[in-house]
């Protein structure tokens, strides 16, 4: 029966109802699902909620959570056909997503799915777990059938898109990849995980998953022997319980099997298990503790691992069979596959690993980077895209947007600054400060605190104005690099210069604290010539945004008249460089370009100079048409820019300019109210959300860092200011945005 919210009409959300198994149930493609309505939801929901029909039998009751509408009967054919009826007189509901495995659907081959699919009227996706190659003439009347009911395939690997078409005959058209999901963890040393598990000192190898015969796992332990002779502190962890229907058929044979082995080999002090189904938290802190996971499965035509794909998105050097998913995920250099029933393989290649520090991190790094697409709220952002292309349910770009975490800004910042580099989410101190980085974080700090009132932004504010304190020197001007290498050969910087007045007036426009303001207003005073000087086009547009905050909160003549020769001296560069096919301010576009185009509107609110607002959307519609391409952001990269009459560079991509282009976004649309503006903002912030042409996250969840930019191929999974920095104006700018404009 539905439940009363799932009767009673909903005018604001459409629903996906997910038919899979669930937990309670302990299986994988239970946790599979849950795992991917929480991301469906969390993303997406109220406009769009995703709920469950779970598949039950005879035998079980589960206290199912709210998210479970309906329940069906696995064993019951004509349940199937009396709840797609149910199903078909629910407006609500406007698509359901199977999620296929034969073993889940009562009858041959799963063959009670079928009258359900026949009587269904609501549009089908279905996802298949399992693809074999060669079946059957059943098994291929099956799979034809359901392919040929559903409006959209999805699949989790390239080679069973192969296999679809080839051993099936299923139009590739139809058939769309989506990768398994995995929880976004922090890649970082397993040192501190071995501490919490008591592991250290050891040479941790894992296997998790339920355990069944043809697991494979003995053939792992018997290759320990030779290996323990050179690495005697090797512990091999296999994690998890027996598989419940092999258990219900077979008790615990397979299990009892292996520790024979174990005892048979003298391997008791090598060799532990973990009998147990355990949590996804309990997995993640094994596989982040273990230097190398091993997938031992014996099934060559295995087309998807979710195990594997946990420990790629931990960052892990995985050594695995060559069942296809692994040939496919492990390749270029992501992992090392053995040979089956082969210990001497398994080894061998476990040997390389641990003997070669460099190549070890070489993997784990492969491994780790490949696996940024296939984090949960990627894939939720996919099946709403292969969604989408059977019945419109809403855009995929999203305005609900991920809790704003100071975490990494703190963890980057020390008494002395905001430390300018890391290696992955480690702050590299050897990398000293820069007066960019941290003038960008007083204004991060800033904006936080006049949101939420917050004692960390509160004190982290404080360290970014004594920074900027320090940088000056007596004559006004900023130092900009400090305690690195570039402090002698390289100390001073128009763009840094720039980049502090516009911090130092964002401080005056949003502080409470008279004594902060006054500190702000001391250092603008001593760099008033500084900033008649400036001659970087972009130095002088930062001056323009900061003395316009001084302005909006003191009407300044003297300000006023600073501004208007900095805007005037930026709408000359403008005509001396523009053309009719170029209008642009340069002879090529490269970083922070939106800058230029908002230093002008802002210009424009301040003195109502139409001229200003004639340049600034002149230049700022060029520059869009250039960087939204397909309805995605795609910033100027930096491997060679875009120069007049010629091509431009699409890579690598970089987080400040993905930022600047969402801020003059949200200021062009409240100076012109033109909607285009708007959703650009929110088109462009969603390029931090992988909405971009690797389709990857750049804003890393665990950590609350953002990764320092994006290649052709690959993320840069360093975690540095500038790019954390950039993010966090990102996100908060439309925070606020949304407060004024409710």
């Amino acid at each position: 029966m539905y439940k009363k919210e799932e009767i009673e009409p909903t005018l604001t959300s459409s629903k996906v109802a997910f038919l899979s198994n669930f937990p309670p149930v302990e299986c994988g493609i239970a946790t599979f699902t849950q795992d991917l309505i929480s991301a469906m939801n969390k993303r997406f929901n109220p406009k769009l909620k995703s709920r469950v029909i779970a598949l039950n039998d005879n035998s079980s009751v589960y206290n199912y959570n709210k998210e479970v509408i309906m329940e069906i009967n696995r064993e019951d054919i004509e349940d199937f056909i009396n709840k797609a009826k149910e199903i078909n007189n629910n407006d609500n509901i406007k698509l359901i997503c199977i999620q296929h495995e034969f073993g889940i659907f009562g009858g041959e081959y799963g063959s009670y799915l079928i009258p359900f699919l026949e009587t269904i009227e609501k549009p089908v996706v279905i996802a298949f777990h399992s693809v074999l190659a060669n079946p059957d003439p059943v098994r291929q009347r099956i799979v034809r059938f359901i392919c040929e009911k559903s409006s959209a395939i999805v699949v989790m690997a390239n080679k069973a898109i192969d296999i679809l078409h080839n051993d099936y005959g299923i139009d590739r058209s139809k058939i769309h990849l989506v990768h398994h999901g995995i929880p976004t963890v922090p890649f970082r040393s397993n040192a501190r995980y071995k501490k919490k598990l008591r592991l250290e000192n050891k040479k941790v190898i894992s296997t998790f998953g339920l355990l069944s015969p043809g697991k494979g796992v003995e053939y792992m332990i018997r290759a320990l022997p030779k290996l323990i002779k050179k690495y005697p502190d090797i512990l091999y962890l296999v994690i998890g319980e027996t598989h419940p229907k092999v258990r219900k058929q077979k008790g615990e044979s397979y299990r009892n099997s292996l520790l024979e082995e174990v005892e048979k080999l003298g391997l008791k002090n090598h060799v532990k298990f973990y009998a147990s189904y355990l949590s996804l938290k309990e997995i993640i802190k094994y596989l982040l503790a273990s230097d190398i996971y091993v997938c031992t499965n014996l099934d060559p035509n295995q087309i998807v691992s979710g195990t594997l794909a946990y420990a790629l998105g931990c960052g892990k050097a995985v050594v695995s069979t060559p069942v296809e998913y692994a040939k496919e995920v492990l390749a270029e250099e992501r992992g090392m596959l053995a040979k089956f029933k082969d210990p001497a393989s398994f080894g061998e290649a476990i040997d390389k690993i641990l003997s070669n520090k460099e190549f070890k991190e070489k993997l784990e790094n492969n491994a780790y980077n490949y696996s940024r697409r296939m984090i949960w709220s990627m894939v939720a952002s996919k099946y709403l895209e292969v969604f989408n292309k059977v019945v419109k349910l809403r855009e995929e770009t999203t305005e609900k947007y991920p809790k704003i975490k100071l975490n990494h800004l703190k963890k980057l910042t020390d008494e002395y600054g905001c430390i300018q580099f890391s290696r992955n989410s480690i702050p590299d101190k050897s990398s000293g400060y820069t007066l960019d980085d941290n003038a960008r974080a007083l204004i991060v700090s800033v904006i936080h605190d006049s949101l939420f009132n917050s004692e960390h932004s509160s004190e982290l504010k404080k360290i970014y104005l004594n920074f900027l304190e320090r940088a000056q020197d007596e004559n006004g001007n900023f130092k900009n690099n400090h305690l690195n290498e570039n402090e002698i050969l390289n100390p001073y910087s128009e763009d840094a210069f720039g980049r502090a007045i516009w911090s130092l007036g964002c401080l005056i426009e949003k502080e409470k604290n008279e004594e902060m303001i006054n500190r702000a207003i001391k250092i603008i005073e001593k760099a008033e010539k500084g900033i008649t000087e400036l001659n970087s086009p972009r130095a002088k547009a930062f001056a323009i945004m900061g003395l316009y905050s001084y302005i909006k909160r003191y009407n300044n003549p003297e300000k006023i008249n600073k501004l208007v020769k900095l805007a005037d001296s930026l709408v000359q560069i403008y005509e001396i460089s523009s053309s009719k096919d170029w209008k642009w301010f340069e002879d090529k576009l490269t970083y922070s370009n939106p800058s230029l185009s908002e230093a002008l509107f802002l210009a424009y609110e301040i003195t109502k100079n139409k001229k200003y607002l004639k340049i600034a959307e002149e230049s700022f519609n060029f520059l869009s048409n250039i960087v939204f391409v397909n309805g995605c952001l795609h910033p100027i990269g930096e491997s060679g820019w875009c120069k007049r009459n010629g091509e431009r560079a699409f890579f690598d991509q970089q987080p400040l300019d993905a930022a600047s282009m969402v801020q003059t976004c949200l200021e062009a649309y409240k100076i012109t109210r033109n909607e285009d503006y708007y959703k650009k903002a929110i088109l462009a912030f969603n390029w931090f959300l992988g909405k971009n042409h690797l389709n990857q996250m750049m804003y890393d969840e665990s950590t609350g860092g953002c990764y320092d930019g994006l290649s052709k191929n690959n993320v840069n999974l360093n975690q540095g200011a500038e790019s954390t920095i950039a993010y966090l104006t990102s996100r908060l700018i439309l925070e606020e945005f949304k407060r004024n404009n409710k």
